[in-house]
């Protein structure tokens, strides 16, 4: 489970991220959800790749 939201950083505790979500939808996310730290994107016509440099790479 995510401490942070993916999208803008915050604690997924606190506030309400249905705007975060919905965005997610169509983007990559733009933070560590494990450490809050901004991660490496690189979006391509085939999908994305996001590179924490603590917690590794995932990608669509």
């Amino acid at each position: 489970m995510n401490t942070y939201c993916d999208h803008c950083g915050a604690p997924v505790s606190e506030g309400d991220h249905g705007g975060c979500r919905a965005a997610r939808a169509m983007e990559p996310p733009r933070y560590c959800g494990e450490c809050r730290r901004r991660m490496v994107v690189q979006v391509t016509p085939t999908g994305w790749t996001a590179r924490c440099a603590e917690h590794g790479t995932i990608s669509s």
